[in-house]
């Protein structure tokens, strides 16, 4: 049985989490955080076995898992993988919105205990990604490429860290360097579309939980590839068989490619 932290059990996908860690037959809900000042410090957590206090510091309960996830912000995600890293602790990162350094950080962390690190643990998500390759690689450069995201009012990064790892994708794929082919948004009069360029295009609104099109644009044709989630259980039931999977896995940085086995 693999006992897992959650960090931030009390937002939206914090939960979503703790109801996913209860159902895996595999798995227990051995601790939970979040942040000082929340009303659901010290309250109690029912997993369906004993309960887990929540804690402000997750340092505090280090003892009580063995694999931390973590869906917070990229400075609470830095923090918890140096703690990781010090007590041997695996760590599952679904956090996006991390810079150069924090994602090094993160490498840094994996060289001394197993990481799962991944803009989006879908399991629909991970295999569009394969999808999405394979469509780059045959049509490649006869088309217009753009990525179109959407999520809820309240993310705060744009595009996803999903729409950036689809354009990353195509750029590998194709030899481009996404650093400078990726078009962000376009307004005025912005000239003739450049076939090189990988437009992005990004929506806010509502309680969109997360929808993801690549699209193939040609003459006379078009080919979409599109992956919408209607439930963040999608991405904390994958979170939990990533914390699983990474029981038997040595220190090393993994994603969700490596959990279901499609390298």
């Amino acid at each position: 049985m693999t006992r897992i932290a959650i960090a931030g059990a009390g937002g939206r996908m914090g939960q979503a989490l703790v109801g996913a860690v209860t159902d895996h037959p595999r798995a227990s809900l051995g601790a939970a955080s979040e942040r000082a000042g929340s009303a659901l410090v010290g309250e109690m957590l029912a997993t369906g076995g004993e309960p887990v206090r929540v804690v402000a510091d997750i340092a505090e309960v280090v003892d009580d898992f063995d694999v931390l996830i973590d869906f917070t912000r990229p400075e609470a995600t830095v923090a918890h993988a140096a703690l990781c890293r010090a007590r041997g602790k695996r760590l599952v990162v679904g956090t996006t919105g991390l810079g150069a350094e924090q994602e090094a950080e993160l490498r840094t962390a994996s060289g001394h205990v197993p990481v799962v690190f991944a803009p989006n643990m879908s399991v629909g998500v991970n295999l569009t990604f394969r999808l999405v390759e394979l469509a780059a690689r045959v049509l490649g450069d006869s088309v217009d490429i753009e990525i179109l995201e959407a999520h809820h009012r309240h993310k705060v990064d744009a595009p996803s860290g999903t729409a950036l790892r689809l354009g990353r994708i195509v750029a590998d794929t194709l030899g481009r360097d996404l650093e400078t082919d990726a078009v962000y948004g376009r307004e005025g009069r912005t000239g003739a579309r450049e076939r090189r360029t990988i437009g992005f295009a990004t929506v806010r609104a509502g309680d969109i939980v997360g929808e993801h099109t690549t699209l193939f644009a040609a003459e006379g044709e078009r080919v979409e590839i599109t992956h919408r989630a209607s439930s963040r259980i999608t991405f904390a039931s994958g979170a939990v068989r990533a914390a699983v999977w990474l029981n038997d896995q040595p220190p090393g940085l993994y994603d969700m490619q490596d959990v279901l086995g499609l390298r």
